[in-house]
């Protein structure tokens, strides 16, 4: 077990002195493993503020290159990068910020039999992809391994997010236990999004990550956080375990991993 050196009690100093960290949370940190699967808008913010926090091991999954229309709110990833694929710029980022922590890139898209292996080497996951069929997946897999994670999605102005104990809070699928059908909820890349929305939601699952990691504060488990930010308007839609979910219910369905192809 890592534990802290004279420079790095002064990195995160401001992190030492709250009394529910202290010594032994920022230890905690320094021994975590978090998983940051989609590098891009959530996951961007995410990923920054988890290094800076001091997290050991930094995992993060991407497929995609960067392209200019990432660079309006993707923060991890400047001009220089087009072109080159994000988990190397994210990394490369990540690793100036703070050259204490392990950053392992995942240059890969999570399919049904890929994931496990990977999400079982964390203590915690931050879903930050744009995708249903991905969003299920990770989803799927972190109850199937009993991983946490926190879901995030935001589109426009709206953002949400829910953290998930596997087999003891609502999980995604307990809240839209199928995706919806194709074509009919709008992409981002349809829609449009605010930059700084996706950076104030992916900022809440890094803060998600920090507390279940330190075991301190309230986490937002049986709980739906919903964000308007054309008028910051926050709402908690109180959840609890569906005994119909497919995933976690009385009889489950979902038993094990599937690719849902034909869903975006």
């Amino acid at each position: 077990m890592a534990t802290l050196t004279k420079e790095d009690r002064e990195r995160y100093g401001r992190q030492i002195i709250m009394p529910d960290i202290g010594i032994a949370g920022q230890e905690k940190i320094l021994n975590s493993k978090i998983l940051v699967i989609g590098v891009g808008g959530l996951g961007s913010p995410a990923a920054f503020y988890l290094a800076a926090a001091g997290v050991g091991t930094l995992g993060l999954v991407d497929s995609d290159t960067v392209d200019l229309s990432n660079l309006q709110r993707q923060i991890l990833h400047a001009t220089p990068d087009l072109g080159r694929p994000k988990v190397v710029s994210a990394a490369e980022k990540l690793r100036a910020l703070n050259p204490r922590i392990t950053v392992t890139p995942h240059q890969l898209a999570v399919k049904a039999d890929n994931i496990g292996a990977i999400i079982r080497e964390y203590d915690f996951v931050i879903s930050a992809t744009d995708t249903f069929k991905s969003k299920y997946l990770i989803n799927d897999a972190c109850l199937l391994e009993g991983v946490p994670f926190s879901h995030g999605g935001v589109i426009r102005y709206h953002g949400q997010t829910l953290t998930v104990i596997p087999w003891k809070t609502a999980c995604f699928r307990c809240v839209f236990d199928e995706p919806p059908p194709t074509g009919t909820v709008m992409a981002a890349s349809e829609a449009g999004v605010l930059g700084s929305a996706a950076g104030l939601l992916g900022t809440i699952q890094a803060t998600e990550a920090i507390k279940y990691v330190c075991g301190t504060g309230e986490l937002l488990t049986d709980v739906f956080l919903s964000i308007n930010a054309s008028n910051m308007d926050f709402q908690k839609i109180k959840l609890s375990r569906h005994r119909t979910c497919p995933v976690c219910g009385e009889n489950p369905t979902v038993t094990g991993l599937t690719d849902l192809e034909s869903v975006t």
